[in-house]
Order: structure tokens, then C-alpha cells, then sequence
């Protein structure tokens, strides 16, 4: 069977792109295959949602399409969005066992063995998929590639700048000459300083987090569904209200004033204040994730829950609000 090869749809540059990410996240797979994926579920989308919205909802075709499209453009968001979250994975993981492995490699120098196999003797099982770039590494040392062009690849694979600048101060001590013993101790020493830091600033603005997320999963909710809720009071008001008795209020002092049913019906704004939490939920896990991290992309963990929650506090005050005004009309 023929492979459709997707990579020429959209060019060689694109093409390029996906594999660098792919190989930045560590997925196994090849850029043809995201990329066939995300044109095909595009499509899928684009084709669902724009039939759902005009044949069962009455949408204007022309408006359910565009909301396909949009359909559309969330998928692909969605795939680079997985992808940008793994790569992030994947950096926080190498730079949190950097230090230790750092202090493992200075113990193996100071104890007789060559800094090239120093660094591929230092296998642990905490260090999980970093043990397979010490054993690529190992393999292309002994094969003859020199270590510059080894350790250089290897930060190829990582978008870390911790890792980078650890790489290049040993590289640069290497080719000068150097302590490696203290070079390595001090490099694992400022790393950990660097992250007990990181983790103050992180505490120090807990507050703030609480806060945003306070707005967003609780307060937003909140106002919507009592908004909600009075826009179906006001409307059921309405309804047992004639137009024809209105018009024997007197007007005196009030003649610009005209009595009219409400513009909006309970339906359409329920839809609007569903998507407002989606939208507002889903910005605040990003911003909460920029604050506590200082990487914006790790939100991407909390998205889902974060909209679930929002969208459970919406219904759940829109039913207690519903049942207390339910309960003093009968009474």
C-alpha cells in the first residue's frame, strides 16, 4: 500500500520543524506521521463541527464554518501544544538531575578515570531516559567522535540553557586545562542554589495564584450562573406580563421610556458565559503555570481540569440559585 507522504503539502521547512520538536520531546515517530495526523484531524474537525452546527443547531452556514475552522486550528494548537509540553518535560527532568549527575561524574574523575568515561559510567535508574544519552554517548566516544561534537550533540537533544552552559564550561576547562573535580562540584553546587531560588520566587507568589485562580475557577463561575439564573427569572416575569396592560401606565415624566421583552434569550447567553469560562479557565492554567514555573507552556497540565472545575462551579451555583428562587416563588 501506497504512503501518503503529508511532508510535501507543506514544504521542506515545515517538515524540518516537526522533526526537530519530535526529537527535542523524544517521541519516536516521524514528522510525516504528525504531520498526516494533524491535517487529517483538521479536516475531520473542520467537517464535524461546521455539519453539527448547521444541520442540528440551525447555525448559518457560513458561521459554522468558520467555527470549523476554528475546529480546525484548535486540533493542530492542540498537537503543538502536547509536543511544546514535552520538550518542556523532558528539560525540567535533565535539569533537576543535572547536579547529581555532575557530583557523579566528579567522583569517577577524582578517582583515577578519564573524564570521557567519567561521563558514561554514571548510569542510575532515577536517571530513566537519560541513561539511553549516556549510552549513545558512550557509544560514539569509544567509535572515535570526539567529545566536543558528542556533548554537543547531546544538548541538541534537550532545549535546556543549563544544560548548554554546563556543557561549554566543561568543554572550555577541557581544552584549557582545568580542575574538572572542582569545575564539576561547583557547576552541581550553583545549579542547586539556582533552583532552592527558583523555588522561593515560586512560594513568595503563591498568593498571587491563589488569587487569579480564585477569579477564574470561582468568581467568573459564580457571576455567570447567577446571571443566568436572573436572566430566566426576568424573562419567565416577562412572559406572564401583556404588552396591552403596559400601555395604560401613565408616561408623564417618563415618555422617552419604552417597555419591550428582553433582547436576549436564556439560551444564547448561557452559551456565551460557557464559552467566557472555557476561554478564562483556560487562559488562567497558563497563567498560573508562568507564575509558579516561569514556563507559560506547563498550563497545558492543568487545562482540562481547570475548565472542568469552572464549568462544575457554573452549573452547581446555577442549580442551588435555581432551587432557592424555585422555593420562595412556590412559597
Amino acid at each position: 500500500m501506497a504512503t501518503v507522504v503529508f511532508e510535501r503539502l507543506l514544504g521542506r521547512g515545515v517538515s524540518q520543524f516537526v522533526s526537530e520538536e519530535l526529537d527535542l520531546a523524544g517521541i519516536k515517530t516521524t514528522a510525516n506521521t504528525v504531520i498526516g495526523g494533524a491535517i487529517i484531524g483538521s479536516i475531520v474537525s473542520l467537517i464535524l463541527i461546521s455539519f453539527v452546527l448547521a444541520i442540528y443547531m440551525n447555525f448559518n452556514p457560513v458561521l459554522a464554518f468558520f467555527a470549523g475552522i476554528g475546529g480546525g486550528g484548535m486540533v493542530i494548537l492542540i498537537i503543538y501544544a502536547t509536543i511544546e509540553f514535552k520538550i518542556e518535560q523532558r528539560k525540567s527532568f535533565v535539569e533537576n538531575i543535572l547536579p547529581i549527575y555532575l557530583d557523579l561524574t566528579a567522583a569517577n574523575v577524582r578517582s583515577g578515570l578519564a573524564l570521557t568515561n567519567a561521563m558514561t559510567v554514571v548510569e542510575r535508574p532515577e536517571f530513566k531516559k537519560f541513561n539511553e544519552d549516556i549510552k549513545l554517548m558512550g557509544k560514539q566516544l569509544y567509535s572515535g567522535e570526539s567529545m566536543e561534537r558528542v556533548l554537543t550533540q547531546l544538548t541538541s537533544r534537550y532545549r535546556s540553557q543549563e544544560l548548554k552552559r554546563t556543557i561549554r564550561m566543561i568543554l572550555e576547562a577541557e581544552r584549557y586545562g582545568g580542575g574538572m573535580t572542582d569545575l564539576l562540584k561547583q557547576i552541581s553546587k550553583d545549579l542547586r542554589t539556582e533552583h532552592i531560588i527558583q523555588k522561593e520566587v515560586s512560594g513568595q507568589l503563591f498568593m498571587y495564584m491563589i488569587f487569579i485562580a480564585f477569579a477564574a475557577l470561582a468568581a467568573a463561575p459564580v457571576l455567570f450562573a447567577m446571571t443566568s439564573e436572573m436572566i430566566g427569572i426576568t424573562l419567565t416575569i416577562w412572559s406572564k406580563i401583556s404588552l396591552n396592560s403596559l400601555s395604560s401606565i401613565p408616561s408623564t415624566g417618563m415618555s422617552f421610556h419604552k417597555f419591550s421583552t428582553p433582547q436576549i434569550t436564556l439560551g444564547a447567553y448561557q452559551d456565551f458565559a460557557l464559552g467566557s469560562i472555557v476561554l478564562i479557565t483556560g487562559m488562567c492554567s497558563f497563567i498560573v503555570s508562568a507564575i509558579s514555573s516561569g514556563r507559560m507552556i506547563r498550563g497545558i497540565r492543568y487545562l482540562p481540569l481547570f475548565i472542568i472545575v469552572g464549568i462544575m462551579v457554573y452549573f452547581g451555583v446555577a442549580i442551588v440559585v435555581g432551587g432557592i428562587f424555585g422555593a420562595i416563588a412556590g412559597g
